[in-house]
Formats: structure tokens, sequence, C-alpha cells
């Protein structure tokens, strides 16, 4: 299943429009601060998906039934853009597990990059939700070996896998490794281009250095 948000109207819109405007960009507390919102409005739609159990509460003048997740999900971000997004979700899943997973990108002659996994670190997974979190899909290739390096760790009940923006190769390529179920995309956008350098057209650039300032490539 694919959810794509800026296909219905809405305050998330705001945001993204915010997110992807250069003007804006400048301000990088305003970029990180709508990278997170957005995580909880997609946190919001997630929660509809998930398994509810009725819940006894005691008020001042009697007893209501209200209807509460039955098991928080285990949120993982994919550093270091990812954290904004996760932030996101975890200011709706109060009582949610976190886990982390870096990456090495190396770039060749011709601009094209390989991703590694340098370390996945997360709570047990077995028989939860998880949210996977990053900021773009671009090739795919990011996501989906986060999403393989996942499961070397436990056997998920359901994997939501979140980004912002991606494009519709890198979301073609990612569906191609994915299995036919137990699995759940949710996009912020999906816009049509990727350059040969692997940047989303009309995208919004790096939202990892927009976010936390630009790396020291020495």
């Amino acid at each position: 299943m694919v959810t794509v948000l800026n296909k219905s109207k809405s305050l998330f819109n705001t945001y993204l429009s915010e997110t992807r405007d250069e003007q804006v960009q400048k301000d990088s507390f305003r970029f990180r601060r709508n990278m997170e919102r957005m995580g909880s409005i997609i946190a919001y739609e997630i929660s509809k998906q998930m398994k509810f159990s009725v819940r006894e509460v005691v008020t001042p003048f009697g007893i209501a039934e209200e209807h509460i997740i039955s098991n928080p999900p285990v949120i993982i971000s994919v550093l270091r853009a990812g954290l904004p997004v996760h932030q996101g979700v975890l200011n709706f899943f109060d009582y949610a597990s976190g886990g982390f997973i870096s990456m090495h990108r190396d770039h060749d002659k011709e601009g094209k990059f390989h991703v590694s996994l340098e370390y996945i670190s997360c709570p047990s997974i077995n028989d939860r939700e998880v949210i996977l979190c990053d900021a773009m899909i671009a090739s795919g290739a990011s996501m989906s070996l986060a999403y393989k390096s996942l499961l070397s760790k436990g056997s998920p009940k359901h994997v939501h896998l979140i980004a912002l923006i991606a494009s519709k190769e890198g979301l073609d390529n990612l569906r191609k490794k994915l299995p036919s179920k137990g699995v759940s995309v949710w996009l912020g956008a999906l816009d049509d281009e990727l350059t040969a350098k692997s940047y989303i057209v009309p995208g919004l650039g790096d939202a990892g250095d927009l976010a936390f300032g630009a790396k020291d490539t020495e």
C-alpha cells in the first residue's frame, strides 16, 4: 500500500511547500520544524491502521470507554536526515520505542553513489509494528537497505516506511525489493524526475544539509 498525502488538501501541504521553498530553507530551524510537523501528521494517518483495544477510564463523574493503541510501535530513523521526521512521529506515539540506522554513501567518479550499512541499533521488533523514517527516497537504495537490515533484527508484524518526498523511479525500485504483504509506504509527495546523480526534481535539495548544516567533506 502506498499513500501520498499531498494528493489531498490539508495543512500538510503548507508545511511541504515551505520545505521546498529555497527562501524559507534559509531558516534551518523552520526547515527542521516543518519536517517534524509532517512526521507528526503521517504518524496520525498511520495510527488509523493500527490495532486498538478498549480501555475503561475513570473520570470525576463515572467511567468512559475509549479506544487506545494496543501495542505502541518501534520508531527507527535513518541518520541523519530522518531525525526530524523521527521526532515528529515520536511526538504522537508517546510510548514508542526507538532505534537508528547509520549508512555510508560513497560517490564514484561518475557522480553515482553506493550505499553501505554502518550500524543499526534498535530494541526487539518481533511481532511489533515498525515505523522506518527517512526524509527522501531518491533511488530507493538507502530505504531498501534499511528495510533489509531491519529484518536481521527480528520479524516485525508490519513495517511502515515514511519519506517526505520520493521520486517515481525510487518508489518503483523500492517496490521491487519489498514483499507483497506486511509493508506500507507513506509519502508526503511523489515527484516525477530523478537526475543521473540521484537528485529528485523538483525535490527540495539535500534534506540533511538543510536541517543540520553542510557536511565536512575533508
